[in-house]
């Protein structure tokens, strides 16, 4: 979407907690990344796609999203960006400039209503394609927000990012996407600011099946799935990592063509709506506390 004032792409997410360094072998031995390097308290990994790294973890008091990483196409546009959030009276915290994280690249860093930093990046170096010989993620296809004010944080990714609305779960969340993919960002009503889970990609639905015998082989045992999801129409497989964050497994995520897409309104009490193949079931309510999250107090003054 090029010819719009918005996001172009989610290149990944950094998240932050305590024992953020420590959790670097679960990461590359099990859930399949590679560890780009460690640097001033944060830990990169790359997935087998060109970008330079799609996670990260850095050391902190606090459990919870550091930055989300978003892709500009070209300098120009994250200039163009930073008007259109300045203009709209969203907070920016930097303005465009250098960037010094692997790969490099121009951006700048802003706020959401939740006090979340959102990272706006062009002019990244990319690396090599790799193999997917291990059933590596190749991106981070979504990230899931728990949001005491859905509309207002809808309302920002909309108007201030560009954000098009996908699909709702009822009254329950709200799809949005920045390209092709059904959802790049979703939200979910919540009584606090929190992140609810991150979903990585794998190149096939083979790839998707390798992953979770790879994760079971280790004692790692999904804590929801497998199964497939109405909305995005993507398999799904969470777990729960060291820090106690939810990722998740997934694959053939619905493409949209924004001529012919029509938005939903999902049911949530009818279970072929929200699994399809009807194998997962709905989640315990141990797995809807994890997905809950710690309240995350964000970057806001």
């Amino acid at each position: 979407m090029s010819g719009h004032v918005g996001v172009d792409f989610l290149r990944g997410i950094v998240m932050r907690a305590p024992n953020a360094v420590e959790t670097t072998s679960f990461y590359v031995e099990q859930w399949g990344l590679s560890h780009v390097e460690t640097r001033d308290g944060t830990v990169y990994f790359r997935g087998s796609s060109s970008e330079p790294f799609v996670y990260g973890l850095r050391q902190d008091s606090v459990f919870g999203i550091d930055y989300v990483n978003f892709g500009m196409l070209t300098r120009e546009r994250v200039d163009l960006l930073h008007t259109k959030v300045l203009a709209g009276g969203g907070q920016v915290l930097t303005s465009p400039g250098q960037l010094d994280t692997p790969g490099g690249g121009y951006g700048f860093m802003a706020l959401d209503p939740d006090g979340r930093r959102l990272r706006f990046v062009a002019d990244v170096t990319p690396l090599a394609d790799s193999d997917d010989v291990l059933a590596r993620p190749r991106k981070v296809t979504h990230v899931v927000l728990n949001t005491p004010d859905m509309e207002r944080t809808q309302a920002f990714y909309e108007s201030a990012l560009g954000f098009r609305v996908s699909d709702y779960s009822a009254n329950q969340m709200v799809f949005l996407r920045c390209a092709s993919d059904h959802h790049s960002i979703a939200l979910n009503r919540s009584s606090y600011a929190s992140v609810n889970h991150v979903a990585f990609e794998m190149s096939t639905i083979d790839s998707y099946m390798r992953a979770i015998g790879r994760m079971r082989t280790r004692g790692q045992i999904c804590a929801w799935g497998p199964g497939r999801h109405g909305p995005g129409n993507n398999p799904f497989a969470y777990f729960v990592s060291p820090s106690g964050f939810v990722i998740e497994f997934t694959a053939e995520v619905q493409q949209i063509d924004e001529a012919t897409h029509e938005v939903q309104v999902w049911p949530r009490d009818v279970p072929e709506k929200m699994d399809v193949w009807m194998t997962a079931g709905p989640p315990t309510p141990a797995m809807r506390t994890v997905m809950q999250g710690r309240p995350d107090p964000g970057f806001g003054s």
